[in-house]
C-alpha cells in the first residue's frame, strides 16, 4: 500500500501543529504584544485551558506537567488561572465570541470536579460563549463517577483517552499501568454522560512493540466503539525531555519496523470503516472530524487536526500557546513564575513569534499539504520546490498537475518532510525534531 524509501524519511521534521514552530519562539515577544492583539480579535474565537497536573508521570510523555500530590500548588494555580481568565476576557472586544473550549495538560481530571465546574464558570463570565463545543482530555486511570456527572452538566460533547496501548508489557515499558477493565470503566462513564464523539489516544513505536500487539490493542479500540484514534508514532527525544531516559532505547523499533508498524495500522483502521484524517488520525465517517476531512474543512493547530475554523486559538494557563493570524506567543511555563506574573495582573505571554507576510504564506501552504494532500504553488515556490521535491517525484511520492502539488494517498507517510521543503526555517541546520514516521 505505502512504498518504502528510508532515505526519503531519514531526515526528523516538526508535527507543524503551527507555522512557525515553537523551535522558532523566542524572548522578544511578550505581554505587550498579547495585550495588542487581543485587542483586534473579532469575530469567532477558540478556547484553549491547561492544566498542567497529573496524579503519575508517564516515562514518555513530552507535556509539560507534575505531580498533581500537592494541594497547595493545585490551588494556587486555579487561582492564577481564574485571574488569567478574567484579564483576557476584559480586553477582548464585545465583537468576539467563543465557540469551542478545550481542556488539555497534563491531565485536566487531576483537579477536582467541582474545580472544573468553577473553571468553567469563570469562562461564562469573562467572555461571550456562543454555544461552544467543550472538550476535554482525560487520565482513565483517575476518571471518576464525579468527574463524569461534571462533564454532562456542563454539557461535554468531546473527550479523548489517553489509552496508548492495552498491552501489559508494554505498559510497563513506558510508565503507564491501566488495566483494560479501566478503559472499558470510563468509556461507559463517559457515553453516560453524554459524550458523543470520543477519542483513544494510541502510540505505535514502542519498545519491542510487534505488529501483532498493536493488532490486538487496535481491535480492543474498535470493539470499544472509539469514534476517533489518534494513533502517533512515539517521538523518543530524550535530549529534551529527561523523563525519557527511564526508556530502554536499545528495545526501540528502527525505522523499518515504525514504517511497517504505521502501515499495518492504518490498514487495520481503513479496513474496520475509519476515515483517515491526514496518516495518522482516523475517525468514524458519522464523527465531524471525518466529514471535515471529506469535505475539506481539515484544519490543524496546536490540538492536531480539527474541524475548528476559527482564525484565532486562545491559550490559557502555563505554557499553553496563542495563535493570531500575524501573532504566536506562549504563556510563561514554568508554573512559579506565572502565577507570579498573574499576581501582579500582567498577562503571562513570555516567548513567540511575530508572524509576517511570508510565514502565514508558508503556513498555508504546509496546512494545506497536511490536511488536504495538495495545494496550488505561486510560481516562485513551484521553481524551487521543483528542485527540491525532485528525488520524490522520481519514485511517485509527489506530483505536479499544472500549478498544483500533490501528494497521492499511497504517500501520505511523507506528508510532513514534504511540507518542511516550504518551511525556510528547516534549511537551517542545529534543531533535532522527531522522527518523519
Amino acid at each position: 500500500m505505502w512504498s518504502y524509501h528510508p532515505d526519503l524519511l531519514a531526515a526528523p521534521v516538526p508535527r507543524y501543529t503551527s507555522y512557525p514552530t515553537a523551535a522558532e519562539f523566542d524572548d522578544d515577544v511578550g505581554g505587550p504584544d498579547l495585550v495588542a492583539a487581543l485587542a483586534q480579535v473579532t469575530g469567532e474565537v477558540s478556547v484553549y485551558v491547561h492544566i498542567p497536573f497529573c496524579e503519575t508521570i508517564c516515562w514518555y510523555c513530552g507535556c509539560n506537567t507534575g505531580r498533581a500530590n500537592r494541594g497547595h500548588r493545585l490551588t494556587t494555580y486555579l487561582e492564577a488561572l481564574h485571574r488569567e481568565v478574567s484579564l483576557v476576557g476584559q480586553l477582548l472586544p464585545k465583537t468576539a465570541y467563543v465557540r469551542r473550549i478545550s481542556f488539555g495538560g497534563g491531565s485536566p481530571n487531576a483537579i477536582a470536579p467541582a474545580d472544573f465546574v468553577r473553571l468553567f464558570l469563570s469562562l461564562t463570565d469573562a467572555f461571550h460563549l456562543d454555544d461552544p463545543l467543550v472538550s476535554v482530555e482525560l487520565d482513565p486511570r483517575t476518571l471518576t463517577a464525579g468527574w463524569a456527572r461534571a462533564m454532562a452538566g456542563i454539557g461535554v460533547h468531546n473527550a479523548s483517552l489517553g489509552v496508548q496501548t492495552f498491552d501489559a508489557r508494554l505498559q510497563q515499558a513506558i510508565g503507564r499501568i491501566q488495566p483494560v477493565q479501566d478503559i472499558e470503566r470510563c468509556t461507559s462513564l463517559l457515553r453516560e454522560a453524554g459524550i458523543t464523539s470520543l477519542n483513544y489516544d494510541l502510540m505505535y513505536g514502542l519498545p519491542g512493540q510487534t505488529e501483532d500487539q498493536l493488532a490486538a490493542t487496535l481491535t480492543r479500540a474498535v470493539e470499544f466503539g472509539a469514534d476517533r484514534i489518534a494513533l502517533f508514532g512515539y517521538a523518543h527525544v530524550p535530549h529534551l525531555i529527561a523523563r525519557q531516559r527511564r526508556i530502554n532505547a536499545d528495545a526501540l523499533p528502527d525505522q523499518d519496523t515504525r514504517f511497517r508498524l504505521a502501515m499495518s495500522g492504518y490498514q487495520f483502521l481503513t479496513q474496520h470503516g475509519y476515515i483517515p484524517v491526514g496518516f495518522d488520525h482516523f475517525a468514524l465517517p458519522d464523527d465531524p472530524l471525518a466529514q471535515a476531512a471529506t469535505n475539506g474543512r481539515l484544519h490543524r493547530n496546536f490540538q492536531g487536526f480539527t474541524d475548528d475554523e476559527a482564525p484565532v486559538l486562545i491559550g490559557l494557563g502555563a505554557s499553553a500557546i496563542s495563535s493570531f493570524p500575524g501573532l504566536l506567543i506562549q504563556n510563561e511555563k514554568n508554573a512559579g513564575r506565572y502565577r507570579m506574573m498573574l499576581s501582579q495582573d500582567h498577562l503571562p505571554g513570555s516567548r513567540g513569534i511575530r508572524r509576517n507576510a511570508e510565514d502565514q504564506r508558508c503556513g498555508g501552504i504546509i496546512e494545506a499539504l497536511l490536511c488536504h494532500g495538495r495545494v496550488e504553488l505561486p510560481l516562485d515556490m513551484r521553481l524551487e520546490a521543483e528542485s527540491r521535491l525532485r528525488r520524490f517525484a522520481a519514485v511517485g511520492i509527489v506530483r505536479f498537475e499544472g500549478d498544483m502539488l500533490v501528494i497521492p494517498p499511497e504517500a501520505l507517510p511523507y506528508a510532513r518532510t514534504i511540507a518542511a521543503v516550504f518551511d525556510p526555517y528547516r534549511h537551517e541546520a542545529g534543531r533535532k525534531f522527531s522522527s518523519a514516521v
